[in-house]
């Protein structure tokens, strides 16, 4: 169960990745819609250290 977990986390994790690097390479990238996005994969990437 837990494998699974981390699994699904990384996956999130990889996500938000493809999303920054998305918003990254727009002409005109919206930097709240950046922070927001790394804010998120921090939380997850410390959700990953506990396990």
């Amino acid at each position: 169960m837990e494998q699974s977990h981390v699994s699904a986390l990384q996956l999130k994790h990889a996500g938000i990745e493809r999303q920054i690097e998305e918003e990254l390479s727009r002409p005109l990238p919206d930097p709240a819609m950046i922070q927001t996005l790394k804010k998120r994969k921090l939380r997850i990437k410390e959700e990953l250290a506990l396990h």
